[in-house]
This record gives structure tokens, sequence and C-alpha cells, in this order.
């Protein structure tokens, strides 16, 4: 628009029509005689400024200059996304500016008249709105007036300018946003519940898995914080801190990363248990190999999420708190976890064949083999509960069937890690006989008759 500015003496105005743009630059010099400066126009929208008052500046020195563009491709752009499904453009995006004017300050506040681009339902809330970075804000800016087909926006500054309509949240949108914390909530009560049970069997090496209880410590925090997040977005807190916003999406994205590689890594261990059946095993090396994987397992997450904010450090960060989707950002999650749910696909496979050699052949003792075997399938049962959630997420944007299918899977992998690996484990159930064998012989009657005679018996030796 600079380049369209001559210096004129007294006016001049200047039209551009593009297939995605349109624009008007008037210019006004220290010999124009007009008192105002007819209405700058395009074909939908239309804006008013004090342009000769502007030109009247000390600094001005009778020079001044507008341009007034607006874009008819930016209704679907992701340039002006949001994440607020309530929030919508009711017009076409247009810009302001004094290209080659020193000074730059208003003497009165701009108008523009918006062509509305659809409907308008009375229960919204219509406002005018400018681009900040990265958010639509309205500071600076009234709606002065509105009809069925156009707005009036006052503005005191120049900027980019949109009218912003703002729907209310159906009742679905609600129940599934109770549902999601409703159903997160119990799922933290599981995940707490198969941590104490492990702890319960830490000495029985069936049950108890240093994989299996980091990729729960991983989930449990990953869950806790994201249903805080959730809450502190739902009452506004959140949304000025946008620093605390992305801090918290990063390490959200550390530890979903987490849960998926000890996921892995479980499948892993399994592999090569499976391989070495008959080989004598050595609990020292044993324990310098979880030594090694718990630096590991939580090291490839760290990595991943250190080299992602490096080189996109404003993906963190969306409204809700996570990754934002531009710029390919969303793949730093997506990508990593695409790859280990393929290489657990692949693990599976492998272990599959390598049981069914195994059982053929009976190369090594049958009960290892059936062990191993009951394993495999509730490690792979525990893959496809916490890995095809995510696979689902890919399908959610345009159904809310999905959505609400995909947030009670999501949110209820504690569940069905305890049902798998606690309710189902035969080694489980008899430690929980054998804890509530050990409270009923302490607080049965007949013990606690035998304690109080005993206690008797003690105190009459005593007083004769």
């Amino acid at each position: 628009m600079s380049t369209l500015v001559k210096k004129v003496e007294t006016i001049s105005s200047v039209s551009i029509s593009l297939e995605t743009l349109e624009a008007r630059v008037t210019e006004v010099g220290p010999s124009c005689s007009m008192m105002e400066i007819p209405q700058l126009d395009t074909s939908e929208n239309k804006m008013d400024i004090d342009l000769i008052g502007i030109s009247k500046s000390e600094m001005n020195q009778g020079h001044a200059a507008v341009a007034f563009m607006s874009y008819t491709n930016m209704s679907n752009s992701s340039l002006f996304s949001t994440t607020i499904s309530t929030i919508k453009l009711l017009s076409t995006v247009v810009s302001a500016t004094l290209p080659r004017t020193r000074n730059t300050s208003l003497t009165k506040p701009v108008n523009f008249t918006l062509k509305h681009t659809a409907e308008l339902n009375p229960d919204d809330a219509v406002s005018c709105m400018y681009w900040k970075e990265t958010d639509w804000v309205t500071d600076g800016c009234t709606l002065i007036e509105t009809n069925s087909t156009h707005s009036v926006c006052s503005c005191d500054h120049l900027s980019t300018f949109a009218l912003i309509m703002q729907t209310k949240p159906s009742e679905s949108d609600h129940l599934l946003e109770v549902l999601s914390m409703v159903a997160e909530a119990l799922g933290l009560v599981f995940l707490v519940l198969a941590l104490l049970t492990f702890a319960l069997c830490r000495r029985n090496p069936r049950v108890f898995n240093t994989a299996r209880i980091n990729l729960c410590i991983s989930l449990l925090l990953a869950h806790f914080l994201f249903l805080l997040t959730q809450i502190l977005l739902r009452y506004k807190y959140l949304q000025p801190l946008k620093l605390a916003c992305a801090v918290m999406a990063g390490v959200l994205h550390f530890l979903f990363l987490s849960a998926f590689v000890w996921m892995f890594i479980e499948a892993l261990v399994l592999f090569i248990a499976v391989k070495n059946l008959s080989r004598p095993k050595s609990k020292h090396k044993e324990l310098l190999t979880w030594k090694l994987l718990t630096v590991v397992g939580y090291m490839i997450a760290l990595i991943v999420v250190g080299v992602s904010a490096g080189v996109l450090p404003e993906g963190y960060g969306s409204k809700q708190c996570w990754l934002k989707q531009d710029k390919g950002f969303k793949w730093s999650f997506l990508g990593p976890v695409s790859f280990i749910l393929a290489s657990n696909i692949i693990l599976f496979s492998l272990i599959a064949i390598s049981l069914g050699c195994s059982l053929a052949h009976l190369n090594s003792n049958v009960s290892q083999i059936k062990q191993a075997r009951t394993v495999f399938f509730k490690t792979m049962a525990q893959f496809v509960i916490l890995g095809c959630p995510w696979i689902l997420g890919f399908f959610t944007a345009d159904s809310k069937a999905l959505e609400i299918i995909f947030v009670i899977l999501l949110s209820q992998q504690g569940t069905f890690i305890f049902i798998v690996h606690c309710v189902l484990s035969n080694e489980v159930r008899q430690e929980y006989r054998k804890l509530l064998g050990g409270f009923q012989s302490n607080f049965s009657p007949t013990t606690i008759t035998e304690a109080h005679t005993t206690h008797g018996g003690s105190t009459d030796l005593h007083t004769s």
C-alpha cells in the first residue's frame, strides 16, 4: 500500500481489486480544500476516518494517506483460527493503516461499517474486535449499531478488525464437559487403586512390574494435571496466564509421551523374556537393566519435548492449554505416538509367533510358556486399551458421538488397567484374600475375647 502513496498536493484515491483482496488508498496534500474526505469503501465494507484532521498535524505538514483493505479469503483461514468453538467470524476481515504518514495519531475514532457474512441469531452476542498477536480482543472497539445485514464499529486505533459472533454453548457441549471431568476423576481413583495394589504385591514378580508402575505413575500425573487444567479453564483462571498455560501444556506433553514410552518398554521387555524363556535370570543384571530403562523411559520423552520447545516455543499453550495446531506442531506428539503404536504392533506380532513356535516344539518349560502367554494377552489388551483411544482421536473433529467415546475411553485408562492387571489376576486376588483374612482374624469376636481373657488373667496374677 505504501508504494501507491505519491505525495500529491490536493487529493488522490486508488482502488485495487484482486481475487483475495480489495483495497482503497486515499491521500491528501497541503492544497486540499475539502473539510472531510469521502467514505472509503469496498464491495462489502466501509470506513470513515478524519484524514484531513490527521494531515493538519505539525509533523505531517498537510500530507496524510490511509489504506483500507478487505480480505475476501480469511473467513476460514487458519491465520485467525481459534480453538473456542463458540467464536465465529460474522464479517470479512479488514485492515486499516496510515502509510507514509509521520504522525499516525487519530484525531477522532474510526468507524467501520461491516456487512454480515452469516445470518445473525438474536441470542448470540456480537462484538467488534481486532487481532492482537494470537487472539481477538475488544480493547478500544465498540459496537455502535447493528441490524440484520450490517454492523457499525467504532475504534480508537487502526489494526486488523472483524465482527465476531459468540454463540451460546449447546447443552450437549456442557454435558460433554461435565462427563469429561467426572470420568477423569473416576479414572484417577482406579489408577491410585492400581498403584496401591502393585505396592501390596511388590514381592510378587508376576504383578510387580517396573514398566507398568511407571506407566501408571505417568498416567496418574497426566490425567490429574489435565483435570486440574480443565477446572482452571472452566473458571477462567488460566486465560490471562499464557506462560502458565504453555508450561502446563509442555508438562502434559512430557507425561503422556512418557506413558507411551513405558508402554513400548513393557512390550519390549516381554518380547525379550519370551525369546529367552530357557535362559537363567540374573537379578543383578536385571536390576541394572531396570535402572537403565527408568532413565531411558523418561529421557526419550524429555528429549522430544525439549527439541519441540526449542524449535517452536510458541507451539505450546493453545486455548485448551495443549499443543497448537498451526505449523504442524501437533506432530511433535502424534509423530512419536504413531511410531510407538506401530512398533508395539510389530512387537506383539513377533511375540505371538515366538509363543506359537515354543508351544509347538515344547523347547521350554510348559508352565513358563503358559505364564508368558497370559502376560502377553494382558499386555496386548493394555496396548489396545491405551493406544486405540488416541487413534480414535484422529477422527473426532466432525463427530460428536466419536468425541464422547474418545473422552470416555481416554479418561478410563486407569479403570481398564485396574481391571486387567488387578481384578483379573489370580495372584492379586490371593493377596487380597490374605489381607482380608488378616483383618478378619485380628478383629473377629473370638480373637478379641481371647485377648481380653489373657489381659484379665495377667491382671489377677499380678494382684495375687
